[in-house]
């Protein structure tokens, strides 16, 4: 249960008599209201308020839910002056007055996540905030905007003089010759889900949510006595702040849960590129032997015409290394130990040939080739040969999304065009190993931070050449992959099960 829903829980609880037990020797919500209406009379009849319209009889089918037996629904305003601030009294009292000091006016501003912001933009003079007796904040009250973000209701405490203002309405519960009606329990059951609820059965759809101010007067409300009310109010507010405190380990612990996955995931991913994530065995011979390897089979490539002659790579030096790896293995750049480059640029006014099918950057994603949206342009002969995809190529995204990789592991024709690297790896070496590698290292923030470009990042084939992998020999390369993606899938599951 989230502590939002657990505050729910217990709100619900609350206003429908569940949270506390009822005492017998408190009164009913009957003679409570009997005094309420007393009160109201005597308002009326002097002069502080209008009389309102007769609201009819609440049927049993409008109520919610059952209520205890000393309990009673009444409207809210049965036990409320409920009023705002009239357009003409604006135009005519307010905006012609507006000062610098004064009485400050409550603007649905001022009510924030449930809490009175006094940064005040307009005040009035108090001569004219009395000629608007009826919309004045002398006493305790509920402030509730009825333009804008409709629930968003506070306390206001009446400890100064104040003014409702534009698109708020006040709550004045009727306790002038004594208390009747909490305003936290008001204030609680307006936050609960049934508050809410009727609180924004009326709600008009507008470009901002609104509401009547008769809307808010004909809200029901389930009423207890005094009694009652203060132990409510006393038990809520002592289970609020454990809420408090579970809603921060709660926070701290789907945080964790969020974070965990991913955190797993580029743990195996660094154990496995450290040489920690399987154990080294000397029969399976070193990195520097495949780099032998490798070297003799550039060599005979080259003596067969079958590849250039590539340009010389700068040695690795010490400040490059970021940590230890095991004897056996070595540092190396991608193109000590395969070829590569980017793929065709497309011209649709110049290139000439068969129209072929090709990969972009939109189909290269870290789980695979989405074959979903491939484009075809012209490849001639020579483009064929050259731009001709091989299971087991390695593809980089160079911009966009740069660095993001993917495996071609198909024997069907495909071709790419120049916003993917090709990497086509000799002596056999494992290309998912490199994927693998790439991923941790787009993790950690290593691709981009040998991207060019400011927007927009590109990892140039300069770039590219820039970065150093360790390399372990062939058949540990494959025991790395094979556990990987034994481990891997649990943490796919684990992120799954959150989402």
């Amino acid at each position: 249960m989230t502590p939002q829903q657990l505050k729910n829980s217990i709100l619900q609880r609350a206003i429908e008599g569940r949270l506390v037990e009822q005492r017998p020797t408190e009164g009913t919500a009957k003679e409570l209201l009997k005094k309420i209406q007393a009160e109201k009379a005597r308002m009326i009849e002097k002069g502080k308020i209008k009389k309102p319209k007769a609201l009819p009889p609440i049927t049993e089918e409008e109520k919610p839910f059952d209520i205890p037996e000393g309990w009673v629904w009444c409207y809210l305003n049965d036990i409320a002056f409920i009023t705002k601030l009239a357009g003409f009294e604006y135009s005519k009292y307010i905006s012609p007055n507006l000062s610098l000091n004064g009485i400050p006016l409550f603007k649905g501003k001022n009510i924030q996540n449930g809490t009175l912001v006094e940064n005040f933009e307009g005040y009035i003079p108090e001569t004219v905030s009395d000629e608007l007796f009826r919309s004045q904040l002398t006493k305790r009250c509920l402030l509730t905007p009825y333009v804008g973000i409709i629930g968003n209701i506070a306390i206001f405490e009446g400890k100064y003089k104040a003014h409702l203002g534009s698109n708020v309405g006040k709550i004045e519960l009727f306790n002038e010759d004594g208390m009747h009606v909490l305003e936290e329990y008001v204030l609680f059951y307006l936050r609960s889900n049934t508050g809410y609820k009727e609180l924004t059965k009326y709600k008009k759809a507008t470009a901002q949510e609104s509401i009547s101010i008769d809307a808010i007067r004909n809200v029901l409300i389930p009423l207890p006595s005094l009694a009652e009310q203060r132990r409510i109010v006393a038990k809520i507010e002592e289970l609020l702040p454990l809420i408090d405190k579970y809603d921060k380990a709660y926070t701290k612990l789907t945080d964790f849960n969020t974070r965990f996955p991913e955190a797993m995931k580029k743990s195996l991913l660094q154990y496995a590129i450290e040489g920690k994530l399987v154990e080294q065995r000397a029969d399976e011979g070193t990195a520097q032997d495949l780099i032998k390897d490798i070297q003799a089979e550039k060599k005979r490539l080259i003596a067969e015409k079958k590849i250039k002659k590539p340009k010389a790579l700068p040695p690795i030096t010490e400040e490059e290394i970021p940590f230890d790896i095991p004897e056996s293995w070595k540092w190396v750049r991608l193109l000590d130990i395969a070829e590569g480059g980017l793929g065709k640029t497309l011209n649709k006014s110049k290139d000439k040939g068969i129209e072929k099918p090709y990969l972009c950057s939109i189909n290269v994603y870290w789980d695979g080739i989405n074959l979903e949206k491939v484009k075809t342009a012209l490849f001639d002969v020579e483009s064929q040969k050259k731009y001709l995809l091989k299971k087991g190529d390695l593809l980089i995204c160079e911009g966009g999304d740069a660095g993001r990789s993917a495996v071609w592991d198909n024997e069907d024709e495909m071709y790419y065009q120049n916003a993917l690297h090709r990497i086509r790896f000799y002596g056999g070496i494992n290309p998912y190993y490199f994927l693998y590698c790439l991923e941790l290292f787009k993790a950690q923030g290593v691709i981009e931070a040998h991207c060019k470009g400011v927007t927009i990042k590109h990892l140039v084939q300069s770039s590219l050449n820039e970065i150093i992998f360790p390399l372990p020999p062939l058949s540990e390369q494959h025991r790395i992959v094979t556990k990987l993606e034994e481990l891997l899938p649990f943490c796919d599951q684990l992120r799954n099960k959150q989402n």
